[in-house]
C-alpha cells in the first residue's frame, strides 16, 4: 500500500477513474438545464394560451365556390356516373397594403418574463379582374352569391372588436371561420359581391389583435408592402423575407417596411383547391426577450470533460514538481465543487446576465478550490500557483462561449497550446523513475536537516 501511495501509474489510474465518476454529475447536470429550458418554455406557453399566442395573418383572399362533375364508379350499377361535387377558386390581391403599429408589454410568471403585444393592423388594397376563364368553368356553374373574402389568424382568441369590411361601396362585418381549410385553418370571413363583369374591387379594414412572442404576414398580394412600427428595441426578424429598411425611433423601438411581389414566392394569384401551399412564404418580426443563458450554460456544461481534465493535470504537475502528495478524495472534492460551478452558473443566469453569473460563480469556485488546496497541502504558493492556472483555464472556456463562430479555432489553438506547455515541462521527467510526493525517509532527513 505504501508503494502505492507513490506509484505514478497507479495514482493516474485513480485520476482517470474520478473524471469518469465525475462525468456522471456533469451529465445531470445538462438535463437539468434542459429541464429549467423546458419549465421557461412552459411558463410562455401557458401565458400565451391565456392572452394568444403567436399570430400570423394571411389574407385577405377571395373564395368562390362552384360545382364540378367527375367521374365515380358505382358499385351497384358497376358503371361510371357522373356526381356534381364543390370545390373552390382563390384568388389573390393585386395589392395589399398593410401598416402596423405594435405595442408590447412584459407579463411574469414565476421568474420568467413573457412579451405579449396589443396591434393596430390597417388593411387595404385591391383585387383585380377575376378571371374564370383561364381556369375552363362554366360561368353557369359558379356560385358568385356565396363568395366570400377570408382572413387567416392563428389565434381567434386575439382578436379584441368586431372587424368591419369595406368593400368597394358596401360595408360588413367578418364573421368566425373561414369558408375552407384549403388555405389556412383558422381565421374569418365576409361575404362580398363579385360577379364575373366588375374590373376592379377595392377593399379596407382595421384589425385589433393581440398575441405574444411574434407577428408573421403572408405576403399574397402581386404586391406586398408592410410597414410594421414596435415600441420593442430587440430587432429580430423572422421568416423568409427580411426588411428592405429597418430604423431605431429616438423614442425606443423600431419601424421596419418589406416589399414583396408575387415573384418572390412560390404560389400563383388565383388557383383551384389546395394545390398551393401558402405556408411557407413567412415572414414578420419576432417580439421576444433574448434568453440565451440556457444555450450557454449548455455550452460550458459541455465542456465539462476539459474542466476535470486540466484541473486535475494542474494539480498532478503540482504534485510532481512540488514534491507534495494530494489524496484522491481530495481530487473527488475538488472534481465536485467544478461540477457545482455548473449548478451555480445555471442558477445565477436566470437572475442576472450570464456574462455576470460567470464571473461570479467562477470566483466562489476558484475561492474554494485554491483555499481547500492551499490549507490542505500547507503551502500558500501551491495555493496562488492553483489559483493562477485556474483563473487562466475559466478564462479560456469563457472567450471560447462568448465568440460562437471562432470557437472551434480558439479551443483547438488553446488545447494545443496546453499541450504543448505539458509536453514542455514533462520533457525531462523519468517516467520510470518517478515518485509521487515524499516518503517518511525523505521527509525524517528534512526534520534533521
Amino acid at each position: 500500500m505504501k508503494n502505492l501511495k507513490h506509484n505514478i501509474f497507479f495514482k493516474i489510474g485513480i485520476i482517470f477513474v474520478l473524471i469518469l465518476v465525475l462525468l456522471i454529475p456533469a451529465v445531470m447536470v445538462q438535463s437539468l438545464i434542459h429541464e429549467r429550458e423546458s419549465t421557461h418554455q412552459s411558463a410562455i406557453n401557458e401565458v400565451s394560451e391565456k392572452w394568444a399566442k403567436s399570430q400570423t395573418i394571411s389574407g385577405p383572399y377571395i373564395s368562390i365556390p362552384y360545382y364540378k362533375y367527375v367521374k365515380q364508379f358505382s358499385e351497384q350499377t358497376k358503371e361510371y356516373k357522373l356526381v356534381k361535387i364543390k370545390d373552390y377558386l382563390y384568388y389573390m390581391p393585386e395589392t395589399l397594403n398593410i401598416t402596423g403599429d405594435v405595442k408590447n408589454e412584459k407579463r411574469k410568471r414565476g421568474i420568467y418574463e413573457i412579451v405579449v403585444y396589443d396591434s393596430e393592423l390597417d388593411i387595404n388594397g385591391s383585387f383585380a379582374k377575376l378571371d374564370i376563364k383561364q381556369h375552363n368553368i362554366p360561368e353557369e356553374d359558379i356560385l358568385w352569391e356565396n363568395a366570400t373574402l377570408n382572413i387567416g389568424i392563428t389565434d381567434l382568441k386575439g382578436i379584441e372588436n368586431q372587424i368591419e369590411l369595406k368593400w368597394d361601396t358596401t360595408s360588413t362585418l367578418f364573421k368566425s371561420g373561414t369558408s375552407t381549410n384549403d388555405l389556412v385553418y383558422n381565421g374569418i370571413n365576409a361575404e362580398i359581391p363579385v360577379t364575373m363583369d366588375s374590373n376592379t374591387y377595392k377593399f379596407s379594414l382595421k384589425l385589433g389583435l393581440k398575441g405574444s412572442q411574434a407577428i408573421y404576414f403572408t405576403p399574397l398580394g402581386k404586391t406586398t408592402d408592410l410597414v410594421l412600427t414596435s415600441d420593442w428595441n430587440e430587432r429580430s426578424f423572422g421568416g423568409n423575407f427580411v426588411p428592405d429598411t429597418s430604423e431605431l425611433l429616438a423614442k425606443g423601438g423600431y419601424k421596419a417596411h418589406w416589399n414583396i411581389i408575387h415573384l418572390n414566392r412560390n404560389f400563383p394569384q388565383s388557383w383551384i383547391g389546395n394545390k398551393h401551399s401558402i405556408s411557407n412564404s413567412l415572414f414578420g418580426a419576432d417580439l421576444i426577450i433574448p434568453v440565451d443563458n440556457y444555450q450557454k450554460s449548455y455550452r460550458v456544461a459541455r465542456y465539462a470533460i476539459l474542466f476535470l481534465v486540466l484541473t486535475f493535470m494542474v494539480f498532478f504537475f503540482v504534485e510532481m514538481l512540488k514534491k507534495v502528495f494530494i489524496h484522491p478524495i481530495q481530487y473527488l472534492l475538488v472534481g465536485i465543487a467544478i461540477v457545482v460551478f455548473y449548478s451555480l452558473l445555471l442558477a445565477f443566469s436566470e437572475h442576472i446576465s450570464f456574462n455576470l453569473a460567470y464571473i461570479i460563480s467562477a470566483i466562489l469556485t476558484l475561492a474554494l478550490i485554491t483555499f481547500y488546496i492551499s490549507t490542505s497541502v500547507k503551502s500558500k504558493e501551491i495555493g496562488v500557483l492553483t489559483f493562477g492556472l485556474l483563473t487562466i483555464l475559466y478564462t479560456f472556456i469563457f472567450t471560447i462561449i462568448q465568440v460562437q463562430d471562432y470557437a472551434l479555432l480558439i479551443g483547438s489553438v488553446g488545447v494545443f497550446v496546453i499541450l504543448a506547455f505539458v509536453m514542455y515541462f514533462s520533457r525531462k521527467i523519468d517516467w520510470y523513475d518517478i515518485k509521487i510526493g515524499k516518503d517518511e525517509e525523505e521527509n525524517s532527513k528534512e526534520l534533521i536537516s
